[in-house]
């Protein structure tokens, strides 16, 4: 399998955020962006009805906003919209900004089942009124070896998890993403076993750190970033979060997923940021942010060590990468 590497973006050449998001404005250079499509007209508006909740675009109302990357900057929101890995619609980083605009997110409904006293399946818009929306800045690297700095915004995974009262016999959360080859053209092709499945042991799943993501930059997420529900868990590589979330089911066994069960001595279970455990293509030491140059030293534990580290006392994490 062809991974790309990201190409070195300077500051000049990176496209304003109005720009990006005017469908006429942007098609006109789309040719010379390599093909790159956008949403229609931004939509300012507040979070007030199933039709206009959670659109791409949409400002949230943000309850309270942390900085848990210590000051970096953020990488342009221009980046992280249209560099993105998305399977479901594409191999190629570039795919996801033009195919992911054919994925309807309303009506969207998650199921939770499983080991859990309350199981159910739960509207999109129930669930992100369980909690205040945070915007949290957050580190994000992905296994390939770039990196970049995200205001997500969401609340504590957490707090959807108490509700719906785990039972002793839940050990692992499963997590999957929606399976539509209609809208989705990536799994007619089999990369992935599909669907996409992710999964998290209970207590990093109730790590205050661990995100239930409905947006970013202040706004709903875009459809090529995991839209309309997803997952962040900053100290893990960045295939770890799953995107479009149609399902989540609590058990007492550690789930199958999608990249280990496809290349299981390059993709690990537990996919914690470890620059002493090198992929079999290449060394984990370093990193490079998108739009710069130079590689910077990767951090363990992506950085959030004092916080997480604990999660793992005991474990052998070259074994268990």
């Amino acid at each position: 399998m062809l991974i790309k590497k990201p190409g070195d973006v300077p500051s000049s050449e990176i496209t304003s955020k109005s720009l990006y998001l005017n469908r006429r404005k942007f098609l006109a250079g789309a040719v010379a962006l390599g093909g790159l499509g956008v949403l229609g007209g931004r939509r300012l508006l507040t979070m007030s009805s199933p039709e206009e909740t959670a659109l791409a675009g949409t400002k949230l109302d943000i309850a309270k906003k942390q900085d848990y990357a210590n000051g970096e900057k953020q990488t342009p929101y221009k980046d992280v919209t249209s560099y993105n890995n998305y399977y479901e619609f594409g191999t190629d980083k570039y795919s996801p900004a033009s195919e992911a605009q054919k994925l309807k997110t309303r009506p969207w409904t998650v199921a939770i089942e499983g080991a859990v006293a309350k199981p159910q399946t739960l509207d999109i818009d129930a669930i992100l009124k369980m909690a205040p929306l945070e915007e949290r800045v957050y580190r994000h690297r992905c296994v390939e070896g770039w990196s970049m700095v995200v205001p997500w915004v969401g609340f504590p995974l957490n707090e959807l998890i108490k509700r719906v009262q785990p039972t002793s016999k839940a050990k692992f959360i499963e997590f999957f993403t929606l399976n539509d080859p209609k809208q989705m053209p990536g799994v007619s092709v089999p990369v992935l076993d599909w669907p996409y499945t992710e999964g998290l042991r209970m207590d990093e799943a109730m790590h205050p750190l661990t995100l239930l993501t409905a947006g970013m930059y202040g706004e709903a997420l875009p459809n090529q970033n995991g839209a309309p529900l997803r997952t962040v868990i900053p100290w893990k590589y960045g295939f770890k979060g799953t995107k479009s979330i149609v399902k989540i089911r609590f058990t007492d066994k550690q789930p199958p997923t999608a990249w280990n069960k496809a290349a299981a001595n390059e993709y690990g279970f537990y996919s914690n940021v470890n620059p002493n455990v090198d992929h079999p293509r290449w060394s984990q030491a370093k990193e490079r942010r998108i739009g710069e140059f130079s590689k910077r030293d990767t951090l363990m534990f992506n950085g959030y060590g004092d916080q997480v580290a604990s999660l793992y006392a005991g474990m052998d994490l070259k074994k268990n990468f």
